[in-house]
Formats: C-alpha cells, structure tokens, sequence
C-alpha cells in the first residue's frame, strides 16, 4: 500500500492505481483494528456516488466485519449527513468513502474516531497498522439505516425563513443535490435545480464550487431567472458556493459573517472557530457582534 495516499486530514488517490482493491479490504481491517484496541466497535459507513465507491464499501465492510465491527451503512450520501449519523445513531466513530471535490478517477476515506475527525499522527497509526498486518479477528454485524430522511427533517427543522425564497441549486452530479433539494422544498422554496442527478463521472464539470469557472452555469442561471442566490456543493457536499441575486460570487469570509451574525443572534457568546486563510475582518465582526472568535486548523 501506497505511504503516499496517508494524508494529513484523509486517505486519497486515484481509485485502481493507488488505491486498490486489496488496499481497501486491509484499509477495513486496519482501521477496525485502531477501533478494537480502543473498546470500540459501533461504527457507521456512507459513500459518495463515484463509480468505484459501490465496490470499495462492500470491500472496506467485508474488512470492518473481519475485525469484529459492528457496521450501519447509511448508503449514499455527502459527507455532512455521514457525521450527523453518528450522532444520531450513537455510533462511535465510522468511515466515509468519498475523495471529495478530486475528479472522478480519484476516491478516499475520510476517517472519524468517536465525532472526531482522524489525522496527522493518528493516520499515521493507521498506516502503521495496514503494513503490520497485525489484525484483530472478530465476528462483526451489518444492519442499513436510511439516515437521509431524519437528516432533512433535523436540518429544515432549524432554519426558519421570512419568506420564499427562488433558489438555484448546483449539484455538481454529485450527492449534495439530492439532499439539498429536499430541504429547501420542505422549507417551502422554489426551486432551480441544475446537474442534481448524481454521476460519478461528473459529466458537466468537476464537483468543486471554489473554482470559479465550475460556477459559470449557475450563475448565469440565477441571472436569467432572476433569482435570489444559488447554491454549489462539491463532490461531498462539505464545500459550498454561493451566488447572490446580482451574479456575485459570495466568498467563504462574508459566508461567515452572514453565519455568525445568526448564531450569536440566538446564542450570544458563541464560539466560532475559523482558519488562517480568513481576513482579520471576519474576526472583528464575530467579536463586534459578541462572540468568541478562535483560529483553528485547517481540515475537514
């Protein structure tokens, strides 16, 4: 197995070559190894609509149940909906097959151990357990649990809006069309969907909303029928662009602002936590308006 798909926040490389089928078993193994040697067996897997991302859950589950894992697959869905599962499911911790806004040759594993996300040096304890081959063995357990319909209930059911609104919505082909869809319908808006049909070839263009020509379409869209924002969503639906009514494109920092102006709206004090790549303006704002402004690390 490749050292080089071991990455700082996930592992990720281009499904076949670097990645490859007896990688994502031994991934399987290893990682129920990391949780059995901790007390842990109550997990949660989910995927991305990739076009390997089908064989390599049924690959990485066959792994997880060799080591003993008690295993929910929630199926397809974006990354966000993975980490709301093990909340909801009182699981303790899980694996997300998806590499993300990469293009459709790529695939990966986003990695939580209880609600956190691995990375650095406990990665690097993975890989240490892959090349050992020094597995537990155990009989493991796997039920299905469609976690969409609680997760659009929860989100829809903590947003109020004053009014409806016109929405346009970039799925980028990807999962987080789907998903979006449903919640701003039961939310009452009306809505333009564009390339919400999940391909895992991605056909009209690489599911990454931060690269401005993936935007052209959407907001020539929200300009032609002139509605109030548009929203893209990446590969697993974990990044977001946004297009105002005028064809702007609103940038992650004014996102921010506009997030943590609500929050502490209705929870005064709040902390909000940020990275480098952020202005000092935001910062300001978020202590202007009464909250705790933290600088954190950059990942998932």
């Amino acid at each position: 197995m490749l050292q080089k798909i071991f990455r700082e926040y996930d592992i990720r490389g281009i499904a076949g070559s670097e990645i490859t089928d007896s990688d994502v078993s031994t991934l399987g193994r290893a990682f129920g190894t990391y949780m059995a040697r901790q007390g842990k067996r109550r997990i949660v897997v989910g995927r991305d609509c990739r076009l390997t991302s089908d064989r390599y859950r049924d690959l990485l589950v066959g792994g997880l149940l060799q080591s003993g894992m008690d295993v929910v697959d929630i199926g397809v869905c974006p990354t966000p909906v993975f980490y709301f599962a093990i909340r909801r499911l009182e699981r303790e911790g899980g694996m997300m097959i998806t590499a993300s806004h990469n293009p459709p040759e790529y695939n990966g594993f986003k990695v939580c151990n209880g609600f956190d996300t691995i990375a650095g040096a406990e990665i690097q304890k993975l890989a240490h357990i892959t090349r050992s081959g020094d597995f537990s063995s155990a009989e493991g357990r796997l039920d299905h649990f469609d976690i969409i319909s609680p997760y659009v209930d929860f989100v829809a059911g903590n947003i109020r809006l004053k009014g409806r609104l016109r929405v346009g919505v970039d799925g980028g082909n990807a999962t987080g069309g789907p998903v979006a869809t449903a919640i701003l319908r039961k939310l009452g808006c009306e809505i333009y969907p564009i390339y919400c049909e999940m391909d895992g070839t991605f056909p009209n263009h690489e599911p990454d909303p931060t690269v401005m020509e993936n935007l052209v379409d959407l907001r020539n869209l929200v300009l032609r029928e002139r509605l109030d924002v548009g929203v893209a969503y990446d590969g697993d639906a974990d990044r977001l662009g946004v297009i105002d009514h005028r064809g702007e494109v609103v940038f992650g920092d004014k996102l921010m602002i506009i997030f943590a102006r609500e929050i502490l709206s209705r929870r005064p004090g709040s902390v909000i936590i940020s990275e480098v790549k952020c202005s000092k303006t935001l910062y300001d704002d978020i202590e202007r308006h009464g909250g705790l402004a933290i600088m954190g690390k950059t990942g998932h």
